[in-house]
């Protein structure tokens, strides 16, 4: 498979190649050339299944010319040593759990293949790589954990100050070694934007600069292995996938499994009040908007990247766009209540991005909704702990982080700030 510029169709390069690349030089982001059609490898697929056949089958299948077989089974067993699980919550929704690794969120699994892909590609050689990545909260700890003490790769965390929960700080702030934490005096938009201006300022290229954002392919493509696992667990449960967004890689993610073959309805994107996908759904004008602070902080993007992606796929043809998703916008209200309703009437613990989705899934009139459950509920325990009046559980990974002290370097949310940063930090 090939994957090319979303502004440049003729910019084509390898996986491996966009996966150190990051970004293109004309600010594009890679997209798939081909859709393969994958249906029988899809029905292969039982509810026996484990994640890692999965994951080694889809490795093998769309990225075998850079990954052999026997290489692709060793890269899946590497990078998910974690699987998802499906809870039944009512008869309309099941919830899709994606929190069960390392760092207790969904990001859990683009990140850990990223590393394990860029690990792999790295091997006997002497090439370095920086990652550089933006984070509204739950992109830093993933990545974080999955690239810390990883040889020839050091990893630069810019994430908006005040702006994350404790513990999700905590989570990529006390790793050290090759973990780097720059807390930028701006919102998670202004950390995006400086991201991406490095990636084209010609005067970093000897850096070797690359992303472990959903800009990434890296990162992409293993978030659609959840959905195609999923499906093979709820075959015969036909379902709508209902997907709480603020960057929109995971809706990506799903939609490419869509058109390789996966039999789904169609898809919600249940954004919290920043709307501008569910508004250009509705609107057909896309307006990107400075952020604006919720609840369900994750999601908090009034500029999503992977928009692009989107665009690409549907030929900026909003009509099509519409035929496979249908927009929710979810207010703080509703999202509290939702986890509080959760709480009293289920015995079940779900974080604010969650309930923003199991809250679009309720008034959506679908029979049959799964609902990504992209993070734990402990790691925001403060606003749990507001909406149910008592504090989530925390698991060990979690436990383990919260008295740890924090070190992080405060920047300015000047791309000409954090360029300096990294030639004294790399050169």
């Amino acid at each position: 498979m090939k994957f090319a510029s979303t502004r440049n169709a003729d910019y084509r390069l390898s996986f491996k190649e966009a996966v150190f690349q990051g970004l293109s030089p004309d600010g594009g982001l890679f997209y798939p050339l081909e859709t393969p059609d994958l249906r029988g490898l899809f029905e292969s697929f039982d509810s026996e299944c484990s994640f890692q056949t999965v994951a080694s089958g889809m490795i093998e299948n769309l990225l075998g010319d850079e990954i052999p077989a026997a290489d692709a089974q060793q890269l899946a067993r590497r990078a998910f040593p974690f699987s998802p699980a499906i809870k039944r919550l009512n008869d309309q929704i099941n919830i899709l759990e994606l929190y069960h690794g390392p760092s207790s969120a969904f990001k859990d699994f683009g990140a850990s293949f990223l590393a394990s892909s860029m690990e792999y590609f790295l091997k006997g050689s002497d090439h370095k790589a920086v990652i550089l990545t933006a984070t509204s909260g739950d992109t830093g700890s993933a990545v974080a954990k999955a690239f810390y003490d990883k040889e020839n790769i050091d990893v630069v965390i810019l994430y908006p100050s005040g702006r994350v929960s404790p513990l999700q700080e905590k989570q990529m702030t006390t790793l050290g070694k090759n973990i780097h934490a720059l807390e930028v005096e701006g919102s998670f938009d202004d950390c995006q934007r400086m991201v991406k201006d490095s990636f084209t300022d010609s005067e970093l290229d000897h850096i070797g600069l690359s992303s472990a954002n959903s800009i990434n392919l890296g990162r992409l493509i293993p978030q659609s292995f959840y959905y195609i696992w999923a499906e093979s667990r709820l075959r015969g449960d036909h379902t709508t996938f209902c997907v709480p967004s603020g960057n929109f890689g995971n809706l990506t993610a799903g939609l490419y499994a869509k058109t390789w073959g996966l039999n789904v309805d169609h898809f919600i994107a249940a954004t919290n009040s920043n709307d501008v996908v569910p508004s250009y759904l509705t609107s057909s004008i896309y307006e990107p908007k400075a952020s604006v602070q919720t609840w369900s902080n994750a999601m908090d993007v009034g500029a999503p990247s992977n928009f692009e992606r989107m665009q690409q796929l549907y030929s900026n043809d909003v009509e099509a766009m519409r035929k496979d998703i249908q927009g929710a916008i979810v207010n703080d209200d509703d999202t509290l209540g939702t986890m509080k309703m959760i709480s009293d009437t289920y015995g079940y613990e779900v974080c604010p991005h969650t309930a923003v989705g199991i809250k679009a899934a309720l008034d959506s009139g679908e029979k049959s909704v799964t609902v990504l459950s992209t993070a734990h509920a402990g790691k925001f325990t403060e606003v749990y702990e507001k909406a149910v009046g008592r504090k989530a559980s925390l698991p060990d990974s979690l436990i383990a982080v919260k008295d740890l002290e924090k070190k992080s370097v405060l920047i300015s949310n000047s791309s000409k700030d954090l360029k300096k940063k990294l030639l004294q930090m790399f050169s």
